[in-house]
């Protein structure tokens, strides 16, 4: 089993940046894919950014390409989600998830709990 908690969300002005993390329990957090989703009042849940298990493979939304940036420390059970030049449009709940599989196309396993960003204009 593996417990994932988010954390690094907040209210910032657009143009600004945040840097959310996600930190795993469970040793065998490497063997996953890890994707970041997000959220918007009233919109589906949608893929923003994945990476693969051993952090060479990185994959965006083209509405977040340029601007943010997945990283992962297996050492540290951490996967990180750098988000530069923030607009409005980015306000959403962000989610961390394990995926099996491949990140586009696989199946998410595990959820966080999520974490609130709000981007003021």
């Amino acid at each position: 089993q593996v417990q994932l908690v988010e954390s690094g969300g907040g209210l910032v002005q657009a143009g600004g940046s945040l840097r959310l993390s996600c930190v795993a329990s469970g040793r065998t957090f490497s063997s996953y894919v890890v994707n970041w989703y997000r959220q918007a009042p009233g919109k589906e849940r949608e893929f923003a950014a994945g990476i693969s298990r051993g952090g060479v493979g990185t994959y965006y939304a083209d509405s977040v390409k340029g601007r943010f940036t997945i990283s992962r420390d297996n050492a540290k059970n951490t996967v990180y989600l750098q988000m530069n030049s923030l607009k409005p449009e980015d306000t959403a709940v962000y989610y961390c998830a394990a995926v099996e599989g491949a990140v586009v196309g696989g199946v998410p396993r595990h959820w966080g709990q999520g974490t609130q960003v709000t981007v003021s204009s």
